[in-house]
């Protein structure tokens, strides 16, 4: 498949494994609201480097992530993108409650919201996408055969979207993402839900 850049990073690719830099404080959020005294809450950041291509129509989107969590919010994530104003993405994070999360992001007309999904043992997972028209769906797996969903959602999409790999590092110092075995199908799933 034919990959490009938007905010050009660092790739290395080797067999079935990519890996990405995430640069310092380098994220896809829009932060449209008050949050309080305490705590870090991102900026509005759209500077991560997103390596992506381009579908049409239907598809799955699956891929094993893994990094060393060394930051708040430092995650290997994967993205959706209609335009730079509505986009989604699933994220394997460093959670700011200090666990591994698979984490969703959903930006619609330049706002976002932000939802913590569950919490992960270890340092790697799946994480999948489906698309079904205008409808989504992110699971995860801890095994790369049985999927869980973390959020269904619609988009405002053409026929053609931007879908890949995501690095980011949105208040720390940056550091390596891991993917590997990543695989583009193009289908309709029967239950967008269960993703299969």
């Amino acid at each position: 498949m034919d990959f490009k850049w938007l905010n050009e990073g660092q790739i290395k690719k080797e067999n079935n494994k990519i890996e990405m830099v995430a640069p310092p404080q380098s994220d896809f959020f829009f932060n449209n609201g008050s949050v309080g005294t305490e705590g870090i809450t991102p900026e509005s950041l759209c500077n991560a480097p997103f390596y992506h291509t381009e579908i049409a129509g239907d598809f799955v989107m699956r891929v094993k992530v893994s990094h060393d969590f060394k930051d708040t919010y430092d995650s290997a994530s994967i993205m959706v993108m209609c335009d730079m104003q509505n986009w989604a993405k699933s994220c394997f994070e460093m959670t700011d409650f200090g666990t591994h999360a698979v984490v969703s992001v959903i930006a619609r007309n330049g706002e976002c919201d932000d939802a913590n999904g569950c919490n992960i043992d270890g340092s790697e997972v799946w994480l999948q996408v489906c698309r079904c028209g205008n409808s989504f769906a992110f699971h995860y797996s801890v095994d790369g055969k049985k999927f869980y969903m973390t959020r269904f959602f619609n988009l405002p999409v053409a026929e053609t979207v931007k879908v890949g790999l995501l690095p980011q590092a949105p208040v720390g110092n940056g550091g390596t993402r891991v993917y590997t075995d990543l695989t583009f199908e193009h289908k309709t799933v029967k239950n967008i839900r269960m993703g299969e």
